[in-house]
């Protein structure tokens, strides 16, 4: 109840502050419909899911975060819109506020427009190379094709997670790796829309690991339905590949958070690494979150692979994620460990992607000079 009082008082404060600066009647009536329509719909993005009809649920959604998607855009402009007004007050600002107003809905309407084409185009290839000390003359070119944060739910179905399946099997990677956040919603509801990854090609096969929406999503369901279509999944657990005369550990853990759902699925590195030969060439953790990477240094890494952030996904909340997570996106360095944190392949949320493009991530290790 707090949750939509504070909406209904977020959606007046933007109403209050724009409307009475737009030029003539209409503007302002059309922001208000606007607006109306938004604290409507959002509700339904969230309580529309317990509606036993699917389809129904799943219209409820898309209205619903789509409306979240411009409201959460209209509000952050509506507040730097105030910041500037306030520093240039000592100027005179009424031709500024009447301009500033105009300005807001119409950038607000451009970031959702465009944020939406981003978010449901079918990711983009990155690729990225990996310097390791000591490699393996055999192990380098060895290629990681890494997909995360797709979140199958009410707004990604089947033929966007396929369209990414397509993407991934013209890389001829070594190894594919999925690092958490599949999806999210029960497997009886999304298991069809899920079944494309058993078509994932690659020398050694998919390997994933547990993301924090799939303990919100059942996780030892999905858990089963992956290891079904013939997906590898490391829960705290490695195996070790042999490639070119060299060895390579594959190791996973699950999230972060996993224990308060189920205590013996604690993240622990040191566990997934338990046992592995001393002398491989190369070891690779998939983890969901990037905060893994001091725990994953420690005990003995030479490379993490991560998701979780999205990037930010969408103006202006990117610039907000270093605050939760130590790595945003991209290869960074952390002692001997390389971290590469994926944007992710899909979304959450609202269909958009601003500023933070989705990406499928294909990592080629090389030697170190």
């Amino acid at each position: 109840m707090f949750a939509l009082w504070l909406s209904a008082l977020l959606h007046l404060y933007i109403g209050w502050r724009i409307a009475g600066d737009l030029p003539g009647t209409w503007p302002a009536l059309v922001l208000g419909a606007v607006l109306v329509a938004t604290a409507i719909l959002i509700p339904l993005a969230f309580f529309g899911r317990r509606s036993r009809n699917r389809a129904a649920a799943d219209r409820a959604s898309w209205a619903g975060m789509l409306a979240l998607g411009a409201f959460s855009t209209l509000l952050p402009l509506t507040l730097l819109r105030d910041a500037l007004l306030l520093l240039a007050w000592p100027l005179g600002i009424e031709r500024m506020a009447e301009w500033s107003a105009i300005a807001v809905p119409l950038l607000a309407l451009a970031i959702v427009a465009i944020g939406f084409v981003n978010a449901r185009r079918t990711a983009r290839v990155r690729n990225v190379e990996v310097p390791v000390a000591g490699l393996p003359a055999a192990l380098h070119g060895f290629t990681i094709a890494q997909i995360s944060d797709i979140h199958v739910g009410p707004t990604i179905k089947g033929p966007y997670v396929q369209r990414i399946v397509d993407a991934v099997n013209t890389l001829g990677a070594d190894a594919v790796a999925v690092t958490g956040d599949l999806v999210d919603g029960r497997v009886s509801d999304l298991a069809p829309h899920v079944a494309p990854l058993a078509a994932l090609r690659s020398t050694h096969g998919t390997f994933f690991v547990t993301g924090n929406h799939e303990y919100y999503s059942g996780a030892h369901e999905w858990i089963d339905e992956l290891r079904r279509l013939g997906v590898q999944v490391l829960l705290n657990e490695h195996v070790v590949l042999r490639h070119g005369g060299a060895q390579l550990v594959m190791a996973g853990v699950a999230d972060t958070s996993a224990h308060h759902f189920d205590p013996a699925h604690r993240s622990d590195p040191q566990r997934a690494l338990h046992g592995a030969p001393a002398d491989v060439g190369l070891r690779v953790l998939l983890a969901h979150q990037p905060r893994c990477a001091e725990a994953a240094a420690h005990a003995g890494f030479d490379v993490q692979l991560s998701g979780h952030t999205h990037g930010g996904q969408y103006w202006p909340w990117n610039l907000f994620v270093r605050l939760q997570q130590p790595y945003t996106a991209g290869l960074h360095r952390l002692r001997q460990l390389w971290i590469y944190t994926s944007r992710g392949t899909g979304y959450w949320g609202p269909p958009l992607r601003f500023g933070a493009p989705s990406e499928i991530t294909r990592l080629r290790f090389v030697g170190a000079a």
